[in-house]
């Protein structure tokens, strides 16, 4: 797509056309109702293999929009599927959770559906989705074992991973002089070092910001703006930034409380101090077309041998026991796991926090790190 015509205005050129369609309600002429009572009925009791030739039956394709920060973000998640279930076409789209909503949105206005599920960080869509009867309600194996508060009661969707952002360093930059709290952060020795992504430009780092300023107060921020901090877009940029020894400290990231000892970065959630974490939710939409596919993900997603392999060992199930050292995510009150989902619902909210954020830091500059995936990318 040429430089010249950019994703916002495209996006905003498809929202206006969704909205005067009733995209947040329904496409003209769809035969779906709002709000219309569905039952999930019980977990599905088909093991994988079953479910997987079942797939292959129906067609064996599968799409899915998932939100994420790069084109490859997901590749490993791909190959792993693939691996596991050689003959599934697996097309998996990787933008902004905030963009694939309002392409979803577009979407179901236009007719031109193409995902099957949906794998989303804007946590309210999905109750919006739910409300006007876009989701299919269903309960993967496992669903009982999902922490309630990463799931539907009724199934209309399930988080299928925990994550958490918060602040961390390089331990060849920093020395022996970590930054252990984010009070530590607007020390002017740090000054020039810190990486971070705009807190106006990705909720979840918006949710961490708006955190540390409701805890230590509008001065702390103000000395945040004073670092020199490098804001970029995308919340993989301060972690590869410290990676890459450019930067000695980045903030707005995902990280491991239990990464090796050679692990160029470390991930610091204090105890007191405020980070935050969340469950990725993913649901079927009704309009899949290839719904016993998208059965299959949920439930290799939610399967035990994938939660144990979490990168960061948060699972989003009871009954899997995270690494030594570390509690169920749910149980740092510090993580405001239920917070996350009120503050996403408010969205003039939202709004207030990024617009004054924008005062201290300045506006987002810089393009897209996943690109310019467009109206109807998978198509």
């Amino acid at each position: 797509m040429s430089s010249s015509l950019s994703r916002r205005r495209v996006l905003a050129a498809g929202a206006g056309a969704a909205l005067g369609l009733g995209a947040l309600g329904r496409a003209a002429g769809s035969a779906e109702t709002a709000g219309t009572p569905q039952t999930a009925g019980p977990e599905e009791n088909r093991t994988l293999d079953e479910l997987y030739q079942a797939a292959l039956g129906e067609g064996g394709k599968l799409a899915i929009y998932a939100g994420g920060d790069t084109p490859t973000q997901q590749d490993g998640t791909k190959a792993a599927f693939k691996a596991r279930f050689p003959g599934i076409d697996l097309t998996l789209i990787v933008d902004y959770s905030k963009y694939h909503d309002v392409r979803l949105d577009n979407q179901f206005a236009t007719g031109t559906v193409v995902p099957d599920v949906v794998q989303l960080q804007t946590l309210q869509d999905f109750v919006r989705w739910k409300a006007l009867g876009r989701l299919l309600h269903y309960k993967p194996a496992g669903f009982s074992k999902v922490h309630d508060g990463f799931k539907d009661r009724e199934g209309a969707w399930v988080a299928v991973g925990a994550i958490a952002f918060s602040f961390m360093y390089g331990p060849a930059a920093v020395g022996s002089d970590a930054p252990r709290t984010p009070l530590d952060l607007v020390d002017p020795k740090w000054k020039g070092k810190i990486a971070s992504s705009y807190p106006h430009d990705d909720d979840a780092v918006l949710y961490l910001y708006s955190l540390y300023a409701q805890t230590y107060g509008w001065d702390w921020v103000a000395k945040l703006a004073a670092q020199d901090v490098r804001f970029g877009r995308g919340s993989n940029s301060p972690g590869e930034a410290v990676a890459a020894g450019q930067k000695a400290i980045g903030i707005g990231g995902a990280g491991s409380l239990v990464a090796p000892p050679s692990s160029p970065l470390r991930f610091v959630a204090a105890d007191g101090h405020p980070f935050m974490a969340w469950g990725q939710r993913a649901a079927i939409l009704k309009q899949a077309k290839n719904p016993t596919a998208a059965k299959l993900y949920l439930n290799w997603q939610l399967s035990l041998t994938q939660q144990q392999a979490s990168f960061n060992g948060w699972s989003v199930r009871t009954d899997v026991t995270p690494p030594a050292g570390l509690k169920p995510i749910w149980k740092y009150p510090n993580a405001h796991v239920d917070g996350f989902p009120r503050f996403m619902a408010d969205r003039a909210e939202v709004e207030r926090w990024k617009q004054t954020f924008a005062l201290y830091f300045g506006e987002v500059k810089g393009d897209p790190t996943p690109g310019w995936p467009g109206l109807r990318p998978g198509a």
